[in-house]
């Protein structure tokens, strides 16, 4: 455990962004999912599709995501919705 006091805020800090992190993340995987399984079973595709790709955009420009990932996570979505249709 820290003793210097700006050492204790800054784990304090880094817990409540690790936590808002996770958040994101967590909702980002769920979007993710549900949009590739509306993918496989072609039901309301694109729909999911662009709301995984607005929380893939959020991620990034919170930092959560770095700007190539978010990109390339994007990509391969909507590679699998066109291939699909």
């Amino acid at each position: 455990m820290a003793n210097i006091k700006s050492q204790i805020k800054r784990n304090r800090q880094t817990e409540k962004r690790n936590l808002r992190n996770r958040k994101v993340r967590s909702e980002l995987h769920t979007r993710t999912k549900t949009a590739l399984n509306a993918i496989e079973e072609g039901e309301d595709a694109e729909e999911a599709v662009k709301a995984a790709i607005k929380r893939i955009d959020k991620a990034a420009q919170k930092g959560v995501l770095k700007k190539n990932t978010a990109a390339r996570r994007k990509s391969r979505l909507q590679r699998r919705l066109n291939a699909a249709s």
